[in-house]
């Protein structure tokens, strides 16, 4: 029993005419010549791999900078937890005053009502005003030091200390209790 061709089948089955099974043999023949040659298999090795390792260099170079946003992105969330929680537990709780404290939130001046030690308090520094969710909270002086260098836009006062000057020539005068403002 003799076994036929691939060809000899497909044409015996219909599926295929003489005329394609000549042209397959011709284009298979000259391709073969051309690969004896070698132009075929060194140029399209040379130019497939030129452009497999640009695109390898490209995928590199975005997955570089997809991890470093990715890095920038985990780094800003650690800090607003860190923020969040140095206000939390070191603000102080608020007594409600009489006496209004004025301050600036996003260019609109708000008011706060103090008593009069933490009036004193935040004028000479050592108390300051951040923001969380909305709300005002008071917390110590290197507490919103350290919030500031990590997010300045929640601290909104943070007076600096004032330092008492031996050579301060307006040491002698008092300032008048009626310049709040």
């Amino acid at each position: 029993m003799a076994v036929k061709s691939l060809q000899e089948q497909l044409l015996g089955a219909g599926l295929v005419d003489k005329k394609k099974i000549k042209k397959l043999k011709a284009e298979t023949l000259q391709h073969k010549q051309k690969v004896k040659k070698g132009k075929v298999a060194a140029t399209d090795d040379s130019d497939r791999q030129a452009e497999l390792k640009r695109q390898r260099d490209e995928k590199v170079n975005k997955d570089k900078l997809l991890n470093l946003e990715r890095q920038k992105q985990a780094e800003q969330k650690a800090a607003q937890a860190q923020i969040l929680q140095m206000i939390e537990t070191n603000r102080i709780r608020k007594e409600d005053g009489d006496i209004a404290y004025h301050f600036t939130d996003d260019k609109k001046v708000k008011k706060l009502y103090i008593s009069q030690s933490v009036h004193n308090d935040l004028s000479a520094g050592r108390l300051a005003i951040v923001k969380l969710a909305g709300n005002y909270e008071l917390i110590p002086e290197p507490v919103a030091v350290k919030i500031s260098e990590r997010d300045s836009s929640y601290v909104l006062v943070c007076n600096n200390r004032v330092e008492s000057v031996e050579d301060d020539p307006y040491a002698d005068f008092q300032i008048p209790d009626d310049l709040m403002w």
